[in-house]
C-alpha cells in the first residue's frame, strides 16, 4: 500500500459551521475514503500553515487522488497539499536505484 501526507486548510465558512455544530470530520471523512479503499492512519489538527494533517494509506496514487480530489471538491478547504511517503526501505532502495543511473549536469 501508498501512503502519503496530506495537509489542508479550512475556509472561514468550514470552521464558522464547525463552531455552530462541532463534530469530528476526520473520522467522517475516513469513512468516505474507505468506500475508495482509501484509510486514515491517523489525522490531527494543527496550528500554522495547515489546520489538518493526514497520514493515509491506498493501494495505489490514482485510488488516493480520486479521494482527495472528492474531499477537495466539497468546498471546505482553502488548500491542500499531499506528498507522497516512502517507507525506509523503499527510499533505500530508490537510493540503491540511483548508483544505476547515468547522469551528466549539464555542461557550459
Amino acid at each position: 500500500m501508498a501512503h502519503y501526507l496530506v495537509q489542508g486548510s479550512y475556509n472561514s465558512g468550514s470552521w464558522a459551521t464547525q463552531i455552530q455544530n462541532p463534530q469530528n470530520r476526520i473520522d467522517q471523512v475516513g469513512k468516505m475514503f474507505a468506500s475508495k479503499g482509501v484509510k486514515i492512519l491517523t489525522g490531527f489538527y494543527a496550528f500554522g500553515d495547515f489546520d489538518l494533517c493526514l497520514i493515509i494509506e491506498g493501494p495505489d496514487n490514482v485510488t488516493a487522488a480520486s479521494a482527495l480530489i472528492a474531499a477537495a471538491a466539497g468546498g471546505a478547504l482553502s488548500k491542500i497539499q499531499t506528498t507522497v511517503l516512502m517507507t525506509a526501505e523503499e527510499g533505500l532502495d530508490a537510493i540503491k536505484g540511483a548508483g544505476n543511473v547515468e547522469y551528466r549536469p549539464p555542461s557550459t
